[in-house]
């Protein structure tokens, strides 16, 4: 059940990441706008991910002028808030549509970047404004690279941006690291616009392939690239993980994917926001991919660790991937993290992360994810909650292949 090119570039828009009163400057320039049986016992792989870093900074760490493209989706408010917390100045940039709570003061420049509106940032830049590196969190079409350099150059050090690991070629063969080929675009990957991609997201790997390409051509070897996979945790709106704590904790029978060997990585949006500080704090240039955990996770040991956090007895049944394909379960929509390590896929969930790890990335437990999701969710608007997950198999629909199941075993 491996998925072809296109359905893996579609999968591949992973990235599509306070205490005190809100103390925000805001300039306004520009739009403000195994087997089928069940489980029981866990395996012994279902071992807890490495700790978290800690907020303590060091002591020889400067304080820096952090400019964030971004800033408040999914990774940008764990970059804030861990950048406050270990003494940086930040300055974030966006269209204004969220206000989130610093604990600390935050300058909030208004702009839109498909408007080519970066009239903010040119008034900071005229009036002498440098900062010591740009954080480039949303982009996914190279000419918003372009746009940004243009309205920065000179005034700034360094230019980090998160790409994904959906800008490679391909993903069948297992344990690729950084230096595998990227995609190629068809096309002028300079016209292409937000809107463009959204229409297509079979253009995705290509374009963020493409913004790679273009970042370095502005900013040379001041350039870093960061490659995350499926990005999860607090603030994951997608709920493309949320999932399965969610549907553990309802308890009962639920239908997992294959024989739980397949191999999964992911990376909490709270590990890869803090780390990408640590990154501009050491000046670290070069491309990484950035996802966990530092050992091998099958997808066993995942619903075991999730299900640890979440004690409702959820008794697991996995089915074979070529039953759940006759039945048009689908890979990460209808089974959230999963992809088939088989075929066209083989190697999606099995790239390396050493480079990454030798960089200082650090992994929160699997129980620490879960928990500060669940509590994150349950914080959500009652109808938001009552709506139920974003992502994966609706409740009738798994009770239905699961009779399926059992009706072809004769059980």
């Amino acid at each position: 059940m491996g998925l072809d090119r296109r359905g893996m570039l579609k999968l591949g828009a992973l990235g599509l990441a306070g205490a005190a009163a809100s103390r925000v400057s805001t300039v306004a320039a520009g739009a403000a706008a195994h087997g089928g049986e069940p489980h029981d016992a866990p395996p012994a792989s279902a071992a807890p991910l490495a700790a978290g870093a800690s907020d303590t900074t060091p002591a020889d760490v400067k304080p820096l002028d952090i400019l964030i493209l971004g800033g408040t989706g999914l990774t940008g408010p764990h970059q804030v808030r861990y950048a406050l917390a270990r003494g940086h100045r930040v300055t974030i940039f966006n269209r204004g549509r969220k206000q989130p709570e610093w604990p600390g003061h935050v300058q909030q420049l208004l702009g839109d970047r498909d408007k080519n509106d970066y009239a903010s940032i040119r008034a900071e830049v005229d009036k002498g404004r440098r900062w010591d590196i740009c954080i480039d969190n949303p982009s996914s079409v190279p000419i918003w690279i372009r746009e940004a350099a243009a309205a920065l150059k000179g005034h700034v050090n360094g230019y980090m941006m998160i790409s994904s690991v959906s800008a490679y070629a391909d993903n069948a063969a297992p344990g690729q690291d950084e230096t595998a080929p990227l995609a190629t675009f068809d096309g002028e990957a300079l016209k292409e616009t937000s809107t463009s991609l959204r229409a297509d997201m079979g253009k995705y790997a290509g374009l963020k392939a493409a913004s790679e390409a273009e970042t370095r051509r502005q900013f040379g070897d001041r350039a870093t690239i960061v490659r995350p996979g499926l990005i999860v945790g607090p603030g994951d709106e997608t709920d493309r993980f949320s999932y399965w704590p969610l549907r553990l904790r309802r308890g009962g029978e639920v239908l997992c994917p294959g024989d739980g060997r397949d191999p999964v990585q992911f990376i909490d949006a709270r590990d890869l926001g803090e780390w990408m500080i640590r990154l501009a704090e050491q000046k670290t240039r070069g491309a990484f991919n950035a996802f966990g955990p530092d050992y091998g996770l099958d997808m066993t040991a995942l619903l075991y660790g999730i299900r640890a956090s979440t004690t409702q007895g959820a008794k697991f049944v996995f089915v074979p991937a070529e039953f759940l394909e006759a039945q048009n379960v689908s890979p990460w929509s209808d089974m959230p993290v999963w992809v088939p390590s088989t075929g066209d896929s083989a190697g999606f969930h099995t790239r390396r992360n050493a480079k990454a790890v030798a960089a200082g990335l650090t992994f929160r437990s699997i129980a620490d994810t879960v928990t500060a999701t669940l509590a994150w969710y349950d914080a959500q608007p009652q109808d938001r909650r009552d709506a139920g997950p974003r992502s994966g198999i609706k409740p009738e629909r798994e009770a239905e292949v699961l009779a399926k199941w059992k009706a072809q075993r004769g059980g």
